[in-house]
């Protein structure tokens, strides 16, 4: 009897072991979370942060509070290098632009998508190309002609760093038109935010940026969007905007952004992010802030967002040779 009762006993805690390993085993935030954004306030990244901060507290997906630090400068390198100077604190998660890819390949940054935990893959973008309402150039096939003839005789702002997805944005489509785009007048703003309030100023001729860069302005009648990046045509209010493939020009490229903690993240803290940005992606008003921003929606989990990464790295070491952005 004393054996059976023995076995009982021994397998009852054997069973209260297994189910107690996850509770154990799970992590959580217990104090305020940092979201790191690379650029200064005004931005389509900083944008992302603070809609992904929003609807956290919202939905409350992110149980603890959350603040978005503004970190801008050398294309996303300082906030990174503050990101990875909390290794394996999972206090800490940014979402990152596409120069996580591009920065290492143009010599821009040490740093590159595997210094970090890899979270997700979250939306894809594309880049448009704007000028002042009275600029005299009205399309994107002027743009290009006028580029032919002089390829420094305009400004050309971009953000924020050069060689980045918007700098491809513009550049692909100049060196497709046939423009020296190694002569090309690239200057470097800390947010897209910025390189619009100077093309308003007249302190630049042209601004390639994403798309929630340019939308007010466009609405309120003082910039021409002269071409964008998709496959096709977008909706509302950039329905009157022409592709570059519209205009014979063979420019369509679109840029990912993701969400990234710092490096060394333990099993349950990625568990606990991963959770966190899929909830993020499955709420209505994250759909909506996609939709507002002209954003398509391309979640990944951590693995694939890795894959992912990867091959896209080796993609834009050919596109940057090709644009003569790298050698």
């Amino acid at each position: 009897m004393k054996k059976i009762m023995l076995k009982a006993l021994t397998g009852a805690c054997v069973l209260l072991a297994a189910t107690a390993a996850p509770a154990q085993n799970a992590w959580k935030p217990e104090r305020n979370v940092e979201i790191i954004s690379g650029t200064a306030a005004g931005g389509a990244v900083d944008r992302a942060n603070r809609a992904v901060q929003r609807i956290w507290q919202e939905k409350k997906i992110v149980e603890v509070s959350t603040t978005v630090m503004n970190k801008p400068g050398g294309g996303n390198t300082i906030a990174w290098h503050y990101l990875n100077q909390h290794a394996g604190d999972g206090h800490y998660v940014s979402i990152a632009p596409y120069t996580l890819l591009t920065n290492k390949l143009v010599g821009t940054s040490p740093m590159t998508w595997s210094d970090f935990t890899m979270i997700s893959l979250l939306f894809n973008e594309y880049m448009t190309v704007a000028v002042r309402a009275d600029s005299p150039i009205k399309t994107g096939a002027d743009l290009a002609e006028r580029l032919k003839k002089d390829p420094s005789s305009l400004s050309i702002a971009v953000a924020s760093t050069l060689g980045n997805h918007i700098h491809i944005g513009i550049a692909k489509a100049m060196k497709a038109a046939g423009v020296d785009i190694r002569k090309m007048k690239v200057i470097a703003f800390k947010s897209s935010g910025e390189s619009v309030t100077n093309l308003l100023g007249g302190h630049i001729d042209v601004v390639s940026s994403t798309t929630p860069n340019v939308i007010a302005q466009l609405q309120a009648g003082k910039i021409r969007v002269i071409a964008i990046s998709s496959a096709q045509r977008m909706t509302g209010v950039l329905a009157s905007v022409p592709t570059w493939k519209e205009q014979g020009i063979d420019g369509t490229f679109s840029a990912s952004q993701g969400a990234i903690g710092p490096k060394g993240l333990n099993a349950a803290q990625l568990a606990y992010w991963e959770s966190a940005f899929q909830k993020l992606s499955q709420s209505e008003e994250w759909q909506k802030e996609l939709a507002a921003s002209y954003w398509d929606s391309n979640y990944l989990p951590a693995k694939e967002t890795a894959k992912y990464y990867e091959s896209q790295a080796a993609e834009l070491r050919t596109i940057l040779t090709d644009i003569g952005l790298i050698k």
